[in-house]
């Protein structure tokens, strides 16, 4: 009633946006508002040997570990692929926080999607690696945020105004996640 009142066609403003990547949209929050970041980044790696660094997901729990979050795989499975996922507990802003990671792509040696789910975000990250030469490839990183509730959704909104900063903090970020994954493989 009240978004008839603001509004009277409340049908053409306020429509969720459908984005690949989440299987779940049943939140109207969710699909008004997102945030998107990514970066490409060239290396001297070889395509197959970049793509092995970044789904080396031993290696990425032990990462995380490292910086002090718990992780839990909920899987089974020894071989990296689809199916994989983790319950991932960290501290942020001075709360605990939980995420559900899982992977739902996995095609060798060009792409790697994860999707998560937290109390308050749905996160989608796509990795798309492109051989440039023998010796040289291009990581093509790609992360979005969807809120869940509506303190999610002021937090990226506010975030928004800072965004340029926060595409060169996550540059920066992916960068540093590849030289220590890439140096862990080599």
């Amino acid at each position: 009633m009240l978004m008839t009142w603001l509004n009277t066609n409340a049908d053409l403003d306020y429509q969720p946006v459908a984005v690949s990547g989440f299987q779940d949209a049943s939140s109207k929050v969710s699909g008004l508002l997102r945030m998107k970041f990514s970066t490409r980044l060239d290396g001297e790696l070889p395509a197959d040997k970049l793509f092995a660094a970044i789904g080396n997901f031993d290696a990425m729990e032990r990462l995380l570990i490292g910086r002090g979050a718990s992780v839990a795989r909920i899987d089974p499975a020894q071989e990296p692929g689809i199916g994989m996922g983790w319950n991932i507990g960290f501290d942020w802003r001075g709360r605990a926080r939980s995420l559900r990671l899982a992977v739902t792509r996995f095609d060798r040696p060009e792409l790697l999607t994860m999707v998560g789910r937290s109390e308050a975000v749905d996160v989608a990250v796509n990795a798309t690696v492109v051989a440039l030469s023998r010796a040289r490839s291009r990581l093509i990183f790609e992360t979005e945020v969807r809120p869940r509730n509506m303190k999610a959704r002021l937090m990226l909104q506010t975030a928004k105004l800072g965004k340029a900063q926060l595409d060169r903090r996550y540059q920066n970020r992916i960068r540093e996640f590849v030289d220590q994954m890439s140096g862990q493989v080599a």
